[in-house]
């Protein structure tokens, strides 16, 4: 009998990335298991277990993506009217974000930035399997070529094409040092938690985006963002109550208001700022990391 449950979390990650959506990504790494049970009499060695495993979960990802998730940026252009009404989009299927598991040391956190796994999407099925499985999992192209039935010719012309439409929406940063993307993580939650704009606007950078998932508008630049932000979200000082976590690789929030869960933001650092805001508040995302946290207090009233 073959041992599948510790390839779990790796797979659920490599799911995640070809989906977008951590509740599609568990469901198909069961799909995948079960397949993988029902072939194992015909499994003969001949590759390691956790590539099996991989090429298995791949296909079934590639059999199930029949739509795209998205982020309000991706949707179209941003808002001009920081003051006026937002557009409602319910029936868009939304990205989501996944947490991170501190104690996992199988899965890349660079690989989980929510810039790429949005950029990800944008990519023609296969060419996504191919990229994930040469850029991520480091397969040969001879190697994704036999799990995707496809030649090395193909394999490679798929992967230059997908890295050329990636590195165009989702370029590559740097990672900020702990440090620094724990300074700004502070730095947003007191602002939020004392309502001081001043605070929040300081620590955004001037090209600074805001998007919330539920709705298509969203807003670029500091300029932009701010008024919204003043108007439509800071409230009173005690209205929000903000822990903090992690999650895709990145600084993030749990959002209390008024003492109820209310949205999860995850905040990308960039040049000891705050780049860019999104907000998540589909009550799965919400409840998904709810769980993660428990009862921590918030790294202001924690001290």
């Amino acid at each position: 009998m073959l041992e599948l449950e510790p390839y779990r979390r790796e797979l659920i990650a490599h799911c995640y990335r070809m989906t977008g959506s951590v509740d599609d990504a568990e469901d198909l790494v069961q799909e995948t298991f079960l397949r993988a049970w029902r072939a194992q009499d015909g499994f003969e060695g001949r590759a390691s277990v956790r590539s099996w495993l991989y090429r298995i979960a791949t296909n079934v990802c590639l059999t199930a993506l029949e739509r795209r998730r998205y982020l309000p940026s991706g949707l179209g252009p941003p808002g001009t009217d920081p003051l006026g009404p937002v557009e409602l989009a319910p029936d868009v299927d939304w990205l989501q974000p996944i947490p991170d598991d501190p104690a996992d040391t199988v899965v890349q956190r660079d690989d989980l930035r929510l810039a790429l796994i949005a950029s990800l999407q944008f990519l023609p099925p296969r060419q996504r399997a191919v990229l994930l499985l040469r850029d991520v999992l480091a397969w040969s192209a001879a190697e994704v070529g036999a799990a995707l039935d496809m030649s090395v010719a193909a394999v490679k012309s798929a992967l230059q094409r997908a890295r050329a439409t990636v590195s165009t929406l989702s370029p590559e940063q740097v990672a900020p040092a702990p440090a620094e993307a724990r300074a700004v993580l502070d730095a947003y939650v007191k602002a939020f938690e004392t309502s001081d704009a001043a605070a929040l606007e300081r620590l955004l950078t001037d090209d600074a985006v805001l998007e919330m998932t539920g709705v298509r508008t969203w807003f670029a630049g500091k300029a932009m963002c701010m008024p919204h932000l003043r108007t439509q979200a800071l409230g009173e000082p005690g209205d929000w109550r903000m822990v903090p976590t992690s999650a895709n690789g990145q600084p993030a929030v749990v959002a209390y208001l008024q003492g109820e869960p209310y949205a999860v933001a995850v905040l990308t650092v960039r040049g000891g700022g705050l780049g860019r805001i999104a907000v998540f508040a589909d009550p799965a995302v919400l409840t998904r990391f709810v769980s993660t946290v428990g009862g921590r207090s918030s790294s202001r009233s924690g001290r």
